[in-house]
């Protein structure tokens, strides 16, 4: 069997994306199935942004690592990975994480993996600031942790 090679298109952004179009771009590769995930800033509690901030070659570098990690272990004909960064107000879109594959596991379970290492592995430091005036660093969930170990380690 040829191998894959998948149309990758990570990008980290300030701006806001187009959740429709990213997932067309993925269905006009003629796959069988995509797969996607879009993350959105949670309110309550007095939040009134998310601060985002990184490093860009590391950030860019990381992602790059983690898409080709997935491109890897999955039969994937495109994988989109879009983060943003700045100042994020409640109900932002925050990332996207899309694939298409030619098999539904493959762009459900290569999403799940991908969201899965982003959170835990993609250097973002956040900031929650919140109406009140505070504000406090966003600390590593072990919840987080236990979803990305499933995967067992990275390949990169």
């Amino acid at each position: 069997m040829a191998a894959i090679h998948p149309v990758i298109d990570v990008r980290v952004q300030a701006d806001d994306f187009d959740v429709g179009a990213e997932l067309g771009a993925l269905e006009a590769l003629g796959g069988g199935a995509v797969g996607s995930f879009t993350g959105i800033v949670r309110g309550g509690d007095g939040l009134s942004a998310l601060v985002l901030e990184h490093h860009p070659v590391m950030t860019g570098t990381t992602l790059r690592q983690i898409v080709d990690d997935a491109a890897g272990r999955w039969p994937l004909l495109g994988v989109t990975v879009i983060h943003r960064h700045g100042r994020l107000e409640p109900g932002a879109r925050i990332v996207f994480v899309g694939t298409a594959s030619p098999h539904r596991a493959a762009a459900l379970e290569s999403t799940m993996f991908l969201i899965d290492w982003l959170k835990t592995r993609a250097p973002f430091w956040k900031q929650e600031c919140f109406a009140d005036g505070r504000k406090t660093w966003v600390e590593a969930r072990p919840a987080d942790d236990a979803a990305a170990e499933r995967w067992g380690a990275a390949h990169g």
